[in-house]
């Protein structure tokens, strides 16, 4: 089997080869000939870490694995050899459709539903902007959803006449809540004046991974038009399926658990949307752009070198056999799991099934603050979380990801409690 980061690097520098000699299509061949490799799961030799780092905090900004950001950087030495030619000319065109073909497989849609954003907060201002709602239209989230899932919705709610109305989740009762009771939590809020559930695939607080085929089902079945997923925490974590769940919009952030560089996004607008919202920006080219999907993202400038790095670090991760990739989280998180319920000080405030589970949890140490906890461990033993305090929570988030070693999480749990 070829070792994998041996076959992307060497990848990349053939589709640079290729693009130097002929200035045309540099990355459809590349991705088809990554896509059936497999291979083990990586290691911190793969990225960039700085030595001694123990980064539990992949649910805020992942890593990027060495190969991409090598990639990223011929790109940009590329681009800058010709700059009019590589930002707007042919050269890149076709390789950014290869990267569009790339990104709808890995949220189970065609490509002609994928819009390259720049994060999951540009896609939910799309939406925000440009649904049809009105006087009389209600949109719907929990407390669970993310501020960037929230606010777009808030801030045009004045003007545009609708409203907006956030529940409170139960969760300090989430531990102990089953799948069927999670979904009636959220259908038995929604009223005949709901247009648009929004919901997050997987919250950011403690990682419950929501049902939601079943949300979108019995949304739509009780008179919702409109059901918007927040997916920043889930692509290259769990399976997407986004046609196949009835979702209308999914909007993520590839620099989590994509491990892509910073500053992209995917938006999937299901196809019979496509006319019924404007697009969020509007440039000069906008007129090539007609009818197709490109129209959401026509920025005019565009840091394509970075758009371009996107499909290695999706070539990257299709590279890894997704069986194992769930299978090593579920069992990093079970691990976890039983360590934190079997120390006493230590609470697991996340959910105990791993259908409704993530590579990302909530931990409380009694007798300290999250904030303090933070502070201390860092400075001491280099450990990097999120200090979570809300909704009557106080603990650290942590979010490891598929190169993370187990002894990361070994660090917090033996200097956690004071």
């Amino acid at each position: 089997m070829t070792d994998r980061r041996t076959f992307l690097r060497g990848a990349g520098a053939g589709a640079l080869l290729a693009a130097l000699g002929n200035a045309r299509g540099i990355f459809a061949e590349e991705l088809a000939r990554a896509r059936p490799l497999t291979g083990a799961l990586p290691t911190d030799e793969d990225y960039l870490l700085a030595p001694g780092l123990r980064y539990l905090n992949h649910g805020s900004i992942g890593t990027i694995p060495r190969v991409v950001h090598e990639a990223h950087l011929r790109y940009l030495t590329l681009c800058e050899s010709n700059p009019w030619l590589y930002m707007w000319d042919e050269p890149w065109r076709e390789p950014r459709e290869a990267v569009r073909v790339a990104a709808a497989q890995a949220l189970g849609c065609t490509p002609a539903e994928v819009a390259i954003t720049h994060n999951t907060t540009e896609g939910f201002n799309l939406l925000a902007q440009g649904l049809p709602l009105g006087p009389g239209d209600e949109v719907l989230f929990s407390s669970l959803n993310h501020p960037g899932a929230s606010l777009p919705w808030q801030h045009q709610a004045p003007a545009r006449g609708f409203t907006v109305r956030r529940f409170d989740f139960p969760i300090l009762d989430l531990p102990g809540l089953s799948e069927g009771e999670i979904v009636a939590l959220h259908l038995d809020q929604i009223t005949d004046r709901t247009r648009v559930l929004v919901l997050p695939h997987i919250d950011n607080i403690v990682g419950l991974r929501h049902p939601i085929a079943a949300l979108a089902r019995g949304a739509h079945a009780r008179g919702v038009e409109f059901v918007a997923v927040d997916g920043a925490q889930a692509v290259s974590m769990v399976p997407v399926s986004t046609a196949a769940w009835d979702v209308d919009f999914y909007s993520a952030s590839p620099h989590k658990w994509v491990q892509s560089p910073k500053g992209l996004g995917l938006l999937y607008l299901r196809a019979e949307m496509h006319e019924r919202i404007p697009p969020f920006w509007v440039s000069s080219g906008q007129g090539g752009a007609a009818g197709t999907v490109r129209r959401f993202e026509d920025y005019g400038t565009r840091n394509l070198p970075e758009v371009m790095a996107l499909g290695d670090a999706l070539a990257f991760q299709d590279s890894i056999d997704s069986s194992a990739r769930e299978a090593h989280h579920r069992a990093i998180w079970a691990r976890m799991k039983d360590a934190v319920e079997a120390t006493p000080g230590l609470t697991w405030r996340s959910p105990r099934q791993w259908e409704l589970s993530a590579a990302l949890y909530l931990v409380e140490v009694e007798g300290v603050t999250s904030a303090d906890l933070f502070r201390r461990l860092y400075d001491e033993h280099g450990v990097a979380f999120r200090a979570f305090r809300t909704q009557g929570l106080d603990g650290a988030r942590l979010s490891p990801n598929l190169q993370t070693p187990f002894s990361a999480l070994e660090t917090f749990l033996h200097h956690a409690i004071p």
